[in-house]
């Protein structure tokens, strides 16, 4: 970001379009005990493959492994179904309940691969809220790091992208939100190797406040 370029902390939004997984809460340890176990019965080398299953639909994943005689679709399904019945060690992020409460419910949106369900159980497992508009892997044809899931957030709110502030954290969601045209603002709270990013950074939403402006614009403040 160059040095004319205003920051996210110091403009106002239309809305704020919220990734989940690792963005608001952490599914790492669930997600990589189902997604492992499936790699495992493969063939697949676990330790090379988890790191590239994170921020994607299932479905998405596994097509592009092309593994003879696997139908994608179905795989995806029976994955699914493994990750509703464990979400052992889903917690939500520091700050990010009390953050999410302080919007205002028509701002805010998330924005994820995950299926509608598997989404609500996290949720759930997390104590956080289900919003009132969220986009899953259901209501997109093709996945992060294709924008129309961030286009169709910022539409189901009543906003234009370019109006609307991403908050990801993997590189499939960032490329997703810049060619939405979003600003977008990188959560770092579960990675464990730097993100290479010109995008403003975030660690933990206990660093920063709602700022809700008198038009009823909302932004990020310290």
């Amino acid at each position: 970001m160059s040095d004319t370029t205003p920051s996210c902390f110091d403009r106002p939004y239309s809305a704020f379009l919220f990734d989940m997984d690792g963005t608001i809460l952490s599914s790492l340890l669930a997600a990589e005990r189902v997604w492992g176990a499936w790699a495992a019965r493969q063939g697949l080398d676990v330790e090379a493959f988890l790191p590239t299953m994170h921020g994607a639909r299932g479905v998405d994943t596994i097509a592009k492994l092309n593994l003879p005689g696997v139908d994608p679709v179905a795989e995806a399904a029976a994955i699914t179904e493994a990750e509703i019945n464990d979400v052992e060690g889903v917690f939500a992020l520091p700050g990010a309940a009390a953050y999410l409460a302080a919007l205002p419910v028509d701002r805010w949106a998330i924005v994820t691969s995950s299926p509608l369900r598997l989404a609500h159980k996290r949720l759930e497992a997390a104590g956080l809220p289900i919003p009132k508009f969220i986009v899953t892997a259901e209501d997109v044809e093709i996945g992060k790091p294709n924008p129309q899931c961030y286009i169709l957030g910022a539409e189901r709110l009543g906003f234009s992208p370019s109006e609307c502030l991403v908050f990801e954290d993997v590189q499939a969601g960032i490329l997703a939100g810049e060619a939405a045209g979003s600003d977008v603002l990188v959560i770092t709270a579960t990675q464990h190797h730097d993100l290479e990013t010109s995008h403003p950074t975030l660690h933990s939403y206990e660093d920063v406040k709602v700022r809700i402006y008198e038009d009823g614009k909302i932004g990020l403040g310290k």
